[in-house]
């Protein structure tokens, strides 16, 4: 194997999302009424199996967060490929449910507007074509209303994916719908990478993607409003993002493009973070970065790492003061490389986050590259099926982590390596219930 780990976030590759695992919620499984869409469901349940799990060194530790991301872009977990029956559509996502269960995990990461769509009947934006095959066209049933109140029965909390500004994986707006908010405001799109996005920099973006969030928030009792990494896109060697115009009308008063630009980040995540806390205290609001924020030879608070990518710089993500201005109610950095590797060590990284985290309100959960586990592309160590479970053990040493998030809902129910089944039995005996 290579002595090197691709620095890439998570891939999203097109393909067929696999068969979903036969396995079912045994006695671990709690019933739960996930109907109440007010403060009285704090009364009607609590997520999760009420078992202390104890921890390394023997501590108990009664709440921790046992998380996997259910991903319906490009269909790479869920649904399986686009215009299944309804009735197939639900079997599977019911699958991925008892899956949780079955490892013992209490929370589900459901990706609900992938591409500047919905997967409920928005009024703001189209049926993701995800669905059915064709944006726009109504499945016929509510994904987002049936995995709450399925996920609810089981005992798992369920948190709402959001992503905020990518609209499609291409760069040609007639393929989108013509009532399509992108088409019907061209000015606030911007071309990039082979992808459409929206311009951050702009105040009616801003307002739109926060409204177009919150009526799901508003109607569903989902359990957290998540973002992932995407904010400005990725760096495309030879392109630029052309926000020229929005700089030009908005950026008076930064000492540059790249301060301003943070700002117009700091500000969606500000206002999301009031709106939630505002609307429904005990919905919690999280985001699961890029891991690096900045490297120690770019800001001597950065991390002891050599990554080719700091959100800081690259992406105008400042997930750093996210924390200390608490405007987070739980972060998730994406640390998906192995204990050791060179350019940006799990081993330094949790750490790092661990102490950034220490004296917020914030709570840190780490985000793991199960997908990566026995892959041949991969270096020696991910060849390894105990890789993973050290990454438990190591965090536990750090109480500041207060759970793990897996990528994600496909290799959680087949677990072609193994991986997952070696971290149940390490670690998960019992269920427990999310940190609340």
């Amino acid at each position: 194997m290579g002595s090197t780990e691709s620095m890439g976030r998570r891939g999203f590759a097109i393909g067929a999302a696999g068969a979903v695992s036969g396995l079912l919620a045994g006695s671990d499984a709690l019933a739960a009424d996930g109907g109440a869409r007010d403060g009285s469901r704090a009364m009607a349940r609590e997520p999760g199996a009420v078992a202390a799990e104890p921890a390394a060194g023997g501590a108990g530790r009664r709440r921790e967060m046992r998380a996997m991301w259910l991903a319906t872009v490009v269909n790479r977990d869920w649904p399986s490929k686009p215009g299944l029956p309804a009735r197939q559509q639900q079997s599977e996502l019911v699958g991925y449910l008892d899956a949780a269960v079955e490892r013992r995990l209490n929370a589900v990461i459901f990706q609900v507007r992938p591409t500047a769509d919905a997967l409920w009947p928005s009024p703001y934006e189209p049926w993701s074509a995800y669905l059915t095959g064709t944006q726009g066209r109504d499945p016929g049933w509510d994904p987002l209303g049936f995995a709450v109140r399925e996920a609810h029965r089981r005992g798992l909390e369920l948190h709402a994916w959001f992503n905020p500004y990518r609209i499609a994986n291409h760069t040609d707006p007639s393929r989108l719908i013509a009532s399509h908010p992108a088409r019907v405001h061209p000015e606030w799109v911007v071309p990039y990478g082979g992808k459409l996005y929206y311009n951050p920099g702009l105040p009616a973006v801003r307002g739109f993607v926060q409204d177009a969030m919150f009526d799901a928030v508003t109607r569903y009792d989902i359990d957290g409003v998540h973002w992932d990494d995407y904010f400005y896109p990725y760096p495309v060697a030879g392109q630029v993002f052309d926000d020229d115009a929005a700089y030009a009308q908005y950026g008076a008063g930064f000492p540059d493009r790249a301060a301003w630009r943070r700002n117009n980040i700091d500000m969606l995540v500000e206002e999301t973070s009031r709106r939630v806390r505002a609307l429904r205290r005990r919905v919690h609001f999280g985001v699961s970065p890029f891991a690096v924020w900045r490297n120690r030879a770019s800001d001597p608070l950065g991390s002891d790492t050599k990554a080719g990518v700091q959100t800081y710089d690259d992406l105008f993500a400042d997930t750093r003061r996210w924390v200390k201005e608490q405007w987070l109610d739980y972060l998730v950095p994406q640390v998906y490389w192995h204990l050791g590797f060179a350019a940006a060590d799990y081993a330094k990284l949790v750490p790092w986050w661990a102490r950034t985290v220490q004296g917020t309100g914030v709570r840190l959960y780490v985000g793991e590259a199960l997908y990566k586990a026995s892959d041949p592309a991969q270096p020696a160590p991910w060849q390894d099926v105990a890789e993973l479970s050290r990454h438990l053990t190591f965090s536990r040493n750090h109480p500041q982590v207060r759970g793990h998030v897996y990528f994600s809902a496909k290799e959680v129910s087949t677990d072609p390596s193994g991986a997952m089944a070696k971290v149940v039995a390490d670690h998960y005996p019992h269920r427990v219930r999310p940190p609340r």
